[in-house]
């Protein structure tokens, strides 16, 4: 057992504080500001006494230190982290029409003419971050996650440069409490030095600089992260106590005063048609590494003022003061070299084109979307065609259209053509509409794969580990044949169909982890085994509305076709699809099995607001809002939405066209509002 360390004198201790203060300057003098005012020699060597006094006098370590970068021991596992405030994603445009109708929806909704002054800036296409702060120390660090709840990536963080340890105060006051919102990436040129680095270690390259800087990030062993060369750029806040901003601008100011580094390309705009020259002149840079070193898909309007936004509120999914308005996808040419018909988890046949690989955007792209017959017969496809290939939004792949470089076909042509049974398993497919080919067989292996890892992804069951390889394997050997034998697996069964000569103790870990993964999953709210158990026409959204008019799976099971078609947001066809998957033997034998496995998680609470207690009723077409967004009005302070008019009904909402539910207000003397007034009332 080693000797206490002696107590530290009062000087000892000072000059302890007095390091700190000037490395935490440095680094902010060189990482954010790149204008060092020290040799590397001086910090090097104020940085080794630190060290030296802190060994010395261990008690007077602070998990602040510039010396705690790295040396956390390595996590077996990320922990969840929830989010004071949802990161929510941005809303996207693709050109200019799409920019201007955005901002003359702004308009419309604050019934203004005025001209909105924007902040721009470049969208970083890296891993977005929540860094917080107390009483300017950074405390917790984490992933956007889904947006309510992130991974716990706090001593990775740490080890990046760019991300102070401690806040700079002297320019202006420390706030009691800081989330900010930043994007970590890895400079174009450190990405293709890190590649080549790996290839000359026989390790595989990093698709793109995205890739590399998330597996960077979610390293459990802080140590690897530090030798990746990963930095940041901020851009927003969550939750804040002890400061206030008038505008998004002033916000971005202060981060900079506080040492964190914004990114200096961001500009304010008086106008939209400002906003959108912006994002003509950043989009012609892109590829000019001098200027922008960096991986970015778009640029990011926001709306000035912080009052503004206040008014303005979110959608569902998203800000409405904010757009992503990305660049023109990147295109290339490739030939199709066959054609392929997925099996989708709802049997829906979706047709593909499998090409000669090809760069699009950094990324190699073999195969590509057609959408479906109609849209591959309207674009003319054929086996041999030379096309022209693009990721829409910079993510899907898709067959744009063929380019005709010669006057005859190539000889090996072949028309586009649907296949008449299901290539997997036969069955003789069915034509439902003008867009939709179906394979009506339920035990389809391609459906049933799919439905497998829909049940699995991270908006439904969010088991980890259960992606497209490891589903088909377990489907292949036979120990999964529907989404309730996921259940039944141990490591053991997953040990044999996962390991490779020499690897038994990696494949033991995968096993270990997957299955811990599924028993995790066990406990989850109802919306998300609702939308996990695949009923056509029901996604996340929908499985939300059901959930919050139905306490169980029971209660969903038996509930009448009359009364789902009651339910505001689900509607005549998604009744009569629900019911039909409810009244399947099959499905019914599955769910019971679920009900048996699964424990169902309480609804959270909900936040307290103005419109606390308040239930309202929506009825008819509204004009200035999407019913989603009325809703989310209503939600986001507190008050309750439901489907139908009763006693307990507070204010029916009355657009255009409206039916029956407007009498019945009337008959219980339930006060019926105008759009506008229910405008007014919530604002």
């Amino acid at each position: 057992m080693a000797p206490p360390s002696p107590a530290a004198p009062p000087e000892v201790a000072s000059r302890i504080k007095e390091l700190r203060e000037q490395l935490h300057y440095h680094n902010y003098r060189y990482y954010v500001l790149d204008d060092p005012v020290v040799s590397d020699a001086e910090y090097d060597r104020l940085l080794k006494e630190l060290e030296k006094l802190e060994e010395q006098y261990p008690e007077l370590v602070t998990p602040d230190s510039p010396t705690q970068r790295v040396g956390a021991a390595p996590l077996e596992k990320f922990e969840s982290v929830r989010h004071r405030q949802p990161m929510l994603s941005l809303e996207n445009a693709f050109s200019e029409t799409e920019a201007r109708e955005f901002d003359d929806r702004l308009k419309r909704f604050l019934r203004t003419t005025e001209e909105f002054h924007y902040v721009v800036e470049p969208k970083m296409d890296g891993l977005a971050v929540e860094l917080v702060y107390e009483q300017g120390h950074f405390t917790v660090g984490s992933t956007r996650g889904d947006g309510i709840r992130g991974e716990n990536v706090t001593q990775n963080l740490k080890t990046i440069h760019t991300i102070p340890l401690q806040m700079l105060g002297k320019e202006a006051p420390v706030p009691e409490l800081l989330e900010i919102r930043g994007e970590v990436y890895m400079d174009l040129g450190e990405f293709d030095k890190l590649n080549k680095e790996r290839l000359d270690r026989g390790e595989p390259a990093f698709a793109n600089p995205r890739n590399a800087a998330a597996g960077s990030l979610r390293q459990l062993d802080p140590a690897v992260t530090a030798s990746r060369p990963l930095k940041i750029y901020c851009y927003g806040v969550g939750e804040i106590k002890g400061a206030t901003f008038q505008t998004h601008w002033d916000m971005l100011e202060s981060l900079r005063k506080w040492g964190f580094r914004v990114n200096p390309l961001i500009e304010t705009c008086a106008g939209i048609d400002a906003a959108i020259a912006y994002h003509h002149r950043i989009e012609k840079d892109r590829h000019n590494h001098n200027k922008i070193n960096y991986e970015i898909d778009g640029v990011v309007i926001k709306v000035n003022s912080l009052e503004l936004q206040e008014r303005l509120g979110s959608k569902t999914r998203s800000p409405r003061w904010a757009l992503a308005y990305k660049f023109a996808a990147t295109q290339a040419t490739t030939k199709i070299i066959r054609f392929e018909f997925n099996v989708g988890r709802t049997g829906a046949v979706t047709p593909t084109a499998v090409m000669d690989p090809v760069e699009v955007g950094g990324v190699t792209v073999s195969r590509a979307t057609l959408h479906n017959e109609d849209e591959a017969k309207k674009k003319g496809v054929y086996k041999g065609a030379t096309v022209l290939v693009q990721r829409a939004g910079d993510v899907i792949p898709e067959v744009v259209k063929v380019i005709e470089e010669e006057e005859r076909l190539p000889k090996d042509a072949e028309p586009f053509k649907m296949p008449e049974k299901c290539e997997i398993c036969d069955t003789p497919l069915v034509r439902e509409s003008e867009k939709i080919t179906r394979c009506p067989n339920p035990d389809c292996f391609g459906a049933q794969t799919r439905g497998i890892m829909h049940f699995a992804s991270k908006t439904a069951m969010d088991i980890d580990g259960l992606g497209e390889k490891m589903v088909l394997k377990l489907v292949n050997s036979g120990l999964v044949k529907d989404i309730s034998d996921l259940y039944n697996l141990t490591a053991g069964d997953i040990i044999p169909i996962t390991e490779k000569p020499g690897k038994k103790k990696i494949s033991g870990k995968l096993a270990n982890n997957i299955t811990t993964a599924i028993e995790k999953s066990k406990k989850r709210p109802l919306w998300r085994i609702i939308n996990a158990i695949g009923i056509r026409l029901v996604g996340e959204a929908q499985a939300q509305i059901l959930a919050q008019n139905f306490k169980s799976l029971k209660d969903l099971m038996e509930a009448s076709e009359e009364k789902l078609k009651d339910i505001e947001g689900i509607g005549d066809k998604r009744a009569i699809s629900i019911k039909e998957y409810c009244n399947n033997p099959k499905n019914k034998k599955i769910i019971e099995k679920l009900r048996g496995l699964l424990e169902v998680l309480p609804p959270e609470k909900q936040a307290a607001g103005p419109l606390s207690g308040k239930t309202f009723v929506f009825t008819g077409s509204l004009t200035s809002l999407s019913r989603e967004e009325a809703k989310n009005m209503v939600t986001s302070r507190g008050g309750k939405v439901s489907s139908s008019v009763s006693a307990k009904t507070d204010y029916v909402v009355a657009g255009a066209k409206t039916g029956s539910k407007e009498a019945r207000a009337e008959e219980l003397k339930i006060p019926v509002l105008t759009e506008a007034e229910f405008e007014d009332l919530v604002r």
